[in-house]
């Protein structure tokens, strides 16, 4: 039975929920997801200085957590830590963002990501650009309606989210992918409402994570993915530590 550790790089435990609520539904019987939250770090990522942190921590938490699967998925919206994650583990280690854009691109021309705050949407311009996708992306539209709580933001900015999604079909969009970890689910309930395809990063990462499986792929021994040479390391957490210097 393949194991896939959904990694949020978040504290929020109510988001982690939300995460394996909705990877539920999509994952094949055998699977099992095991969900992890940051232990340290911030209630959500929204900048590019916490996603260099929260991205640290993320492979402080693959390092302890992720051998004891046979894949992961970084469970934020900006992918933190994914290149340097595929560069350092044994194990494939997919990011929900850039699932989420793949998938898209198998559904339409162009997509649009629409999300529920406004101080994340030039930062996810970097997380497109990252994987590629520039070409390919619409425009990312941001709710500019302050929240109460993150866990559920998605019922309480449901109709605001929804207008955005389909103000953004009518300026092109083929696809909708609805960003951000807190809005987790939210696919499967509204997707009836907007006329296009509209993708749920978190059910596109585990499909492709069991995809990847499948086939499988192996870590690569040579280019840019390689294990880094073994360094020796300080201050870092003990089991970063010792995959980085080769005790792992």
């Amino acid at each position: 039975m393949p194991q896939i550790l959904i990694a949020n790089p978040n504290m929020s435990a109510s988001v982690t929920e939300l995460l394996l609520a909705s990877g539920r539904k999509v994952a094949s019987p055998l699977t099992e997801l095991v969900g992890l939250t940051a232990p340290r770090g911030f209630p959500y990522l929204s900048n590019r200085v916490e996603e260099l942190i929260g991205g640290a921590i993320c492979l402080e938490m693959l390092a302890e957590h992720g051998p004891s699967c046979d894949a992961a998925i970084i469970a934020a919206f900006s992918d933190p830590g994914i290149l340097a994650a595929r560069q350092l583990f044994d194990f494939p280690v997919i990011g929900m963002s850039e699932a989420a854009m793949l998938t898209a691109c198998m559904l339409g021309r162009r997509f649009a990501i629409v999300t529920f705050a406004t101080d994340l949407g030039d930062w996810y311009h970097d997380c497109v650009a990252l994987h590629g996708m520039t070409g390919r992306l619409a425009a990312i539209v941001a709710n500019d309606e302050p929240f109460a709580d993150l866990a559920t933001v998605q019922q309480e900015h449901e109709e605001r989210l929804v207008t955005l999604a389909l103000r953004a079909v009518e300026a092109g969009a083929d696809v909708i992918i609805l960003g951000g970890a807190p809005l987790a689910g939210l696919a499967a309930r509204v997707a009836h409402r907007i006329p296009v395809p509209v993708v749920d990063p978190i059910a596109a990462a585990v499909r492709q994570a069991e995809t990847v499986l499948a086939l499988g792929a192996t870590k690569p021994t040579a280019g840019a993915f390689q294990r880094p040479a073994a360094k020796p390391a300080k201050g870092l957490s003990p089991a970063l530590a010792a995959r980085l210097e080769h005790r792992a």
